[in-house]
Parts: structure tokens; sequence; C-alpha cells
């Protein structure tokens, strides 16, 4: 342990743990690639460059290109193989061939979907849903319809239409099973739809209405009305059986059934809802969508179906396609042309309105082709660009691009940021071939599943909120110092990967060091990494197994090993 530790510090110095100053000057592969949706986001982003007279930095090495793209669109690092292909690649096209083999081939699918799944499961139930005894979401359920969705690039705006206007049960092992339920199953059964109103609003449209459920918006036009017309969409949606089926192992049905009104008595040709104001006046409010459109507020499902409305309405709005540009450039790029991404309203303007529409316009007249809208990002030049922060060449006065200290993110280099917990997971698993015998799809799901729920909690509040203690929190410093998964990963274990590589005979020493790089940190050792490395050979005794574990957790804990940059 004394020689981990010690190799520790001494690395830690030169691995990445900040921006650096970039140096030298080369043009940006992926110029290569001539997409015009590709030329347009390097236009327009490079004239915020100017505007604002920003330097942008140097594109980013071959192998770290190569790491951030397997990682934002796989969820895992490359593997040693998957890496070398690439950068002893040396076609003018070799970042577009990329992108298209990880997008399109049949090898990478189940990779794609799941890690596509992984984030929309997120997304869209949390990282605690269907965990609890108490949900009636099927956190497998949500899970193999996104599954699906994913694996067959679904158009996202019928991928939207399914998860508003579902209905079905939400367990695969059901006869009328449908995994889009499960986006709504919950949150409508809780107190007056406002979950799901929320939720709808939020995620698909860019609008955070459940600010105005008590009161007039405070920043924006939207009333309290407003938020009302939007819950009525939902008032025909019940959940037959409830969480007491659920406890005692029955089912639960996602239906759409007649809505009588609040009025006495009731009329089902107005059926309407009452809400009450903060000065006690109490209103009245029918289906009307945010953008002011009217529906038949008949009550009767067969007369109008609010929820199928509500659906065709968002995907006529406009509102579908900007949220889903922005939310996709804040994935790869670190940051939306909003903050939060999610919160899109009139009284919060993006940073890149030009680029923001053209993304949207693209998208839309691409048929809501995620995978289209994926590969003009990551070929752009922004992607594309180092994380170091670039030499200065005007003044010291001139503007440094870092959005953490509060300015607006200009995108003139990759922002650093940490893996995401699953990304972590996955990464250590094909970092170290652990995932070569892990049983099923579903079992690897699972046991992942178990292992992230340490780092997760629910908070139970309107908003169903939750929370993460895995972000450079003492829990995950601990994981990753001694927890389970880091024991697994650096098992020296006859048959392993560290043992297969110590005693294969046909490596140098020299070599074997440069392999463990090359799969954790997507690179070759530096000449002082190499002679830490030789020091920590000589303190083994010559035991290669044990000095290539020592070697192996340092770099499995250094921060180039954990951000992706």
């Amino acid at each position: 342990m004394k020689s981990r530790t010690f190799l520790l510090s001494v690395v830690a110095t030169c691995l990445l743990v900040a921006p650096l100053i970039a140096q030298d000057s080369r043009q940006w592969p992926g110029s290569n690639d001539q997409l015009p949706q590709v030329r347009e986001i390097n236009r327009l982003v490079a004239e915020m460059w100017t505007a604002y007279e920003v330097e942008p930095a140097e594109p980013a090495e071959d192998y770290e290109w190569c790491r951030r793209v397997y990682l934002d669109l796989l969820g895992r690092i490359p593997t040693v193989d998957e890496l070398n292909a690439f950068t002893s690649d040396k076609s003018k096209t070799r970042y577009a061939d990329l992108v298209d083999r990880l997008l399109d081939d049949d090898d990478y699918t189940q990779d794609l979907a799941r890690n596509w799944t992984t984030i929309w499961t997120n997304l869209l139930i949390g990282r605690t849903g269907g965990n609890n005894n108490n949900s009636m979401i099927s956190r497998a359920g949500m899970q193999k319809y996104l599954r699906d969705s994913f694996a067959r690039n679904k158009p996202y705006d019928r991928m939207v239409y399914e998860l508003v206007t579902a209905t079905g049960a939400p367990a695969p092992d059901n006869e009328r099973f449908n995994g889009a339920v499960n986006f709504l199953i919950d949150k409508v059964n809780e107190e007056n739809a406002a979950l799901a109103t929320a939720a709808t609003s939020r995620i698909f449209m860019g609008l955070q209405v459940q600010c105005a459920q008590c009161h007039n918006h405070p920043f924006n036009k939207w009333e309290q009305l407003t938020y009302w017309r939007m819950n009525a969409f939902f008032r025909q949606t019940r959940v037959q059986g409830g969480r007491r089926a659920r406890q005692m192992g029955g089912t639960n049905v996602l239906r759409d059934v007649d809505y009588r009104g609040e009025s006495t008595p009731p009329d089902m040709e107005k059926a309407d809802l009452f809400f009450e104001q903060r000065n006690g006046v109490v209103k009245v409010a029918y289906p009307v969508f945010v953008d002011g459109t009217e529906i038949d507020p008949h009550g009767s499902v067969d007369q109008v179906n609010r929820r199928k409305e509500l659906g065709n309405l968002m995907l006529k709005s406009g509102y579908l396609e900007r949220t889903m540009a922005n939310r996709m450039w804040a994935h790869f790029m670190g940051y939306g042309f909003t903050k939060p991404v999610d919160d899109m309203g009139p009284h919060n303007s993006p940073s890149h309105p030009e680029l923001l529409d053209y993304l949207a316009t693209e998208f839309r007249d691409s048929d809501f082709d995620v995978r289209q809208l994926i590969r003009w990002i990551v070929l752009s030049q922004p992607y594309g660009l180092s994380s170091k922060i670039p030499k200065q060449k005007r003044s010291e006065e001139t503007l440094v691009d870092d959005p953490l200290a509060g300015t607006t993110p200009l995108f003139s280099r990759f922002y650093l940021r940490q893996m995401r917990a699953e990304e972590l997971y996955e990464s250590l698993l094909t970092a170290s071939r652990a995932n070569e015998n892990l049983g099923s799809y579903e079992q690897q799901e699972q046991r992942k599943n178990r292992w992230l729920q340490q780092f997760s909690q629910a908070f139970g509040t309107d908003e169903g909120d939750e929370t993460t203690s895995f972000n450079g929190t003492i829990p995950q410093v601990l994981m990753m110092f001694n927890g389970e998964m880091i024991r697994q990963a650096t098992d020296a274990r006859n048959g392993g990967f560290l043992n297969r590589l110590a005693n294969d005979n046909s490596i140098r020493p020299r070599q074997k060091i440069h392999h463990l790089f090359i799969a954790g940190l997507a690179r070759r050792a530096k000449s002082d990494e190499l002679r830490m490395a030789e020091q920590i050979y000589n303190a083994r005794g010559g035991n290669t197994v044990e000095a290539l574990r020592d070697i192996w957790w340092v770099i499995l804990n250094s921060n180039e090993f954990i951000f992706n940059h």
C-alpha cells in the first residue's frame, strides 16, 4: 500500500488534474468531414469566438477524441484494440468513419442502446425509479422499451408521442405490457397528476410550468391558469390496480377513462377542474396547450382523448426539437444553450440562439433522427477541441472561456467533466476486461443497478427530486480506493486481466506498462511515469503481477481516468 500511495502522489502531478495551457497549433482533423450541418455549427460557434475575442483551444489529440467519443456515445472508454485501430488509421475521414461505425454498425448496437437507455431511464423515471417496493414503475420495463427504441433508431417524435399517450401494463411479463407507460404510471397517480404535468412539460418541451402551479410565474407571462390548463390533459388518465395491487402481487394498468369534471352535477361536455388562487378565488380550467391552442373540453375518451391531443400538439409546437437539440448539445459539450438545460421559457435566453434554431430546424427536417443530430455535434470543431485552456495571444484582459466562473459558455474548448456513475462502472469493466463473462444482458443490468443504488437517494418532493452522492464525494472516493468494483478490477487471480498480462512472455515489461496506460487512459505512459513504474517493479522485488496491480490501481484512481476530457 505504501508503494501505491507514493506512486499516486507522483503520478497525480503528471496526470490530468486541471486544464493546462495549449501550446502547439494543429488543424482540426475533422475539417475533412463535409457535412453541411457540421460546417454551419463550426461557423456559428466561431462567430461567437470572434465577437467575444476568445481564442479556441487546439484540436484534441486523436487518442483524446477517440476516448471522448466512446464515452459519450457508448458510455464506456474504448478497449485497447479499438483505440489502436483508430490511432493507427491515418485516413482523412477517420473521424467520420469512427462515428458512423459506433452509430450504425451492428457490433455496437447493444452498447449504443445500453448507454442511451441508461441516460433516458434516469431522465424519465430517475435513478431510483422502480427500486422502491411502493413504486408501480417497472425499471426493467422502462429499459426494455427504451432499449428497443434506441436500437431501432426510432424517430424521437414518435418516441415522445408513445411515452405521453401510452396505456398498458408496466412489467415485461404481463400480456398487456407496454414499457412506455412507466414514464407516467407513478406520476399520474400523485395528487392531481402534478408530477405528470411537470415532467412532460419540462423533459420534452423545456418548460418549467410547475412554477405556476400555486401562483403566476415570477419571471414570465405564464399564469397559474397556464399550469392547470396543461394539467387538464391528464385528467382522463387512471391507474387500474394502484399501489395496493402492486403490494399484493397484482397487476397495475395505465388506462384512459372518462373524466366527468368537478362541477356539481357533472357536465361531461365541459368536463372542468377547479383551482384556487392565492387570494382564495376559485377559477376553472379546461385543456389548453401552452401556446393557447384549445381542444374540445368533452370528458369522454371516445369523444376526445386528451393525452393524444396533447401528444399531437407537442409534435407540432416547435418545442420538441428545440429542447432535444439543447439537451443533446449539453450532453456532448458539457453545457447547453440555456441553464438549466430544461428551462427554455421566454425568461431564459439561449447563449447561441441562431445555432439552437438551426439545430432544431435540421433535426425536424431529418424526421427527428437522433443519430443524425449526434453525428453533427460530435464531428463539429467545438467538440473536437482540447480541454486545455488556450494560450492567450492578445492581452491579460482577454476573456477566458470558463463557465464554472460564471461566464457564458462559448465552447472554445472541451469542458472537463467527471464521468457519470454509469460511465465509470462500464469503463471499469471495459478497462479490466471484467465484462467478458457477466451473464445475460438483464443480469448485467441488475448487477449494475444494485451497485448504483449506493449513490442515489430520492427526496420524495412534489417534483420527484433525487440526489446522487457520486460526484466528488467521500463515498465515491472510498469506493474508488477500496470498493468492490476496484477490488475486482485489480484482482490478480489466475486467468484474470492482470495475471494474463503479467505472464505474457511475448510482451516486454515496459510494453506491459504502456498497455495498462492505454487500457485506462487511452495513451502510452510518459517517460516520468515509466520511471515511477520501474521503481514499483523494484519495490516489489521483481513480482510482476503485484507491480502491475499497484500501477493499475493508481491509473484507475487518477483524475485522468475518472474525467471525460
